[in-house]
């Protein structure tokens, strides 16, 4: 099939099908439960940058950016970018030692509910069989069908398989190669590279009008992704960010009347998460990169951020998180109606390292001790009390401060308030100020009777309480020593 063909395809799809490629008609989409109900799911930053493992994932870029770092280790251990450039990365991006199965099994115990492999980066490298390019891992590298392996092997535990799709800035991500003799300027590479152009900047990028993309770009994009869905049906494609570039606009439109006409006719229930205001309010699901919001969203949002601190790839520097602080986050996140898409960076042999590995079992460790107040669940009348606030907006994951005794954050689900203590005291005292006793009853309010509160984990324990004019007074009677959020299940009535 070729671009042309599959776009006709396309425009037939959207012709005959219950959404059209309009704002209007896509308003109607409705996020589906199973992912309101999923909370946590996997990220998975896995291609050909994993290979010189330098920096970041943003290797290819930078390797052609003159001054860089990258540039400077580039040409001293591969040497010259006309003699050796990205492309030149794919025969040794074998895989030797990628095993779904095992990578499934380690994702169903770290308690993650939806998989998403990165289907294609920025580098134009496709991690799936693609009739639309030879430059994919089914034909070179690793020479196997990632997407649709590990896909077999999630579905297979009941988790959800999703997709990732980054080749919106794919038509400017190795325009540093035109300003010097590279391979990029190979016309025999141009199938893989395309036709680069200037303005792709990336502190430039964010403004919605920098240098649009090209009309063949969009094509090309809208089939490729097109492709995808009609041969993997992932139940989430996530966009990263420069598709709010106005140029993209009519094609985002035309993607997603496609993809939720074809879940229609599959029966199943999809979204789209995107950043910044790629899509309109209630056409898709909103996206923050590394960072959170401040207060509770009435619609499904999701953060996406990675395990390392420093890099969304494997690189051999990496500067890894502590577990207690991402199921903090988790807790933070879920409170105000939001998702937690966590990412792992594989090495380019196919194993995750031994630090991510940890931190997922621990993660899923204390879901299984705290899941039923986290899956399932929605957000309370407020998301929490305490001092400690959460700074709003993309890239502050790692400008945190420590959570206190005060800090709470609330779910709710059938009946019962689930109380996360963010640092559980260790008097064994909690004072939940959202909580306290109604001097006078407002309207529509309400006070409700406590039937009764445990601690999960510890269903062993004494607890009393009292509600009083300042807060609802808990003790717990006994010894509960650990750095991880601790929930309080009150059943009310």
């Amino acid at each position: 099939m070729t671009v042309k063909e599959k776009l006709i395809e396309v425009d037939k799809v959207i012709e005959k099908g219950p959404f059209k490629d309009t704002w209007q008609s896509l308003s109607k989409y409705e996020v589906p439960q199973w992912y309101k109900d999923a909370k946590f799911g996997i990220f998975i930053h896995w291609g050909v940058y994993s290979v010189p493992a330098f920096v970041n994932e943003w290797y290819p870029y930078a390797m052609y950016q003159k001054g860089t770092p990258e540039h400077e280790h580039h040409i001293k251990t591969y040497g010259p970018l006309d003699k050796f450039g990205y492309k030149d990365f794919i025969p040794m991006f074998k895989a030797e030692k990628f095993d779904p199965e095992k990578w499934a099994e380690l994702f169903e115990k770290s308690g993650a509910k939806y998989i998403m492999p990165v289907a294609e980066h920025h580098d134009g490298f496709q991690m799936y069989d693609s009739e639309l390019s030879k430059w994919n891992a089914k034909n070179m590298g690793p020479c196997r069908d990632v997407v649709g392996e590990l896909k077999e092997a999630v579905e297979k535990r009941d988790m959800v398989f999703t997709a990732s799709y980054h080749r919106a800035e794919h038509c400017w991500f190795f325009s540093g190669g035109l300003d010097y003799d590279s391979d990029i300027q190979n016309p025999e590479f141009v199938d893989f590279y395309g036709v680069q152009q200037k303005g792709g900047n990336p502190h430039e990028t964010h403004d919605i009008h920098s240098t649009p993309p090209t009309k063949e770009h969009c094509e090309e994009w809208l089939a490729r992704i097109c492709e995808l869905v009609d041969k993997y049906q992932p139940k989430i494609v996530w966009f990263d960010w420069w598709i709010h570039n106005v140029g993209f606009k009519p094609y985002l439109k035309k993607f997603a009347a496609y993809y939720y006409n074809r879940a229609a006719e599959w029966g199943v229930g999809v979204a789209i998460n995107y950043k910044y205001n790629a899509y309109a309010y209630r056409t898709a699901v909103f996206d923050v990169e590394r960072g959170q919001l401040e207060n509770i969203r009435p619609d499904l949002w999701q953060t996406d951020t990675a395990i390392a601190k420093n890099s969304w790839g494997y690189t051999e520097n990496n500067d890894f998180k502590n577990p207690v602080d991402i199921v903090c986050d988790l807790v933070d996140i879920v409170s105000k109606n939001g998702c937690l898409l966590l990412n792992v960076g594989p090495k380019s042999d196919g194993t995750i390292t031994d630090e991510e590995t940890d931190i997922l079992l621990k993660i899923g460790d204390w879901l299984k001790v705290n899941g039923e107040a986290i899956y399932g669940s929605t957000y309370w009348q407020t998301y929490g009390e305490g001092p400690t606030k959460i700074a709003e907006g993309a890239f502050t994951d790692v400008n945190r401060s420590g959570f206190t005794s005060e800090d709470i954050r609330f779910t709710y689900k059938d009946g019962v308030l689930y109380a996360f203590v963010m640092r559980f005291p260790k008097d064994g005292v909690v004072k939940i100020k959202s909580y306290k006793k109604a001097e006078e009853k407002q309207p529509g309010t309400g006070e409700f009777d406590i039937l009764g509160i445990s601690v999960l984990g510890h269903e062993d324990a004494n607890v009393t309480f009292e509600k009083t004019y300042d807060a609802l007074e808990i003790k717990v009677d006994k010894d509960i020593d650990t750095e991880y959020p601790v929930c309080l299940k009150i059943i009310i009535d």
